[in-house]
This record gives C-alpha cells, structure tokens and sequence, in this order.
C-alpha cells in the first residue's frame, strides 16, 4: 500500500513554455541589469568586509553560545 501523497499525477503532460516568453523575460532581466539603480548598486559594492550585525566576522548566529557548544570561553 502506497502511504504517500504524489505532487504530480503519473501520466500527465509536460507543459512547456512557450519560447517567446523565454526571449521576453531574458530581455526583461538585461534591461534591469542594465538598468542606472543596478548600475548604482553594483559601484557600492558589497560595504566592508568585517562584521556587521547581519554578517558577523566569527560566522554564527550568537557568538557567545558557539563559543560555549565549541569547548572555548566567549
């Protein structure tokens, strides 16, 4: 007995998209990337690379408590 719950049907048809779409949204991403906010955000480049709140330099979440699980002192 199959206890499980299948996302697909077994026999269904693939649907493929169709290629215009496929041009379109490539032609939508080139122009976004081209676009002066990208442009601006690309020269800010990625800030520091020491510690922030959110990319902190030791890596963990709380730095303290690696520290302690770790075997160390924080």
């Amino acid at each position: 007995m199959d206890a499980y719950f299948t996302r697909f049907e077994p026999h269904s048809e693939l649907t493929v998209l169709p290629p215009d779409l496929a041009v379109l949204m490539v032609g939508v991403s080139a122009r976004q990337a081209a676009s002066p906010t990208a442009s601006c955000w690309a020269r800010m480049g990625a800030g520091s690379l020491e510690g922030s709140l959110l990319a902190p330099a030791h890596g963990a979440f709380n730095g303290a408590v690696a520290a302690r699980l770790a075997g160390g002192e924080a």
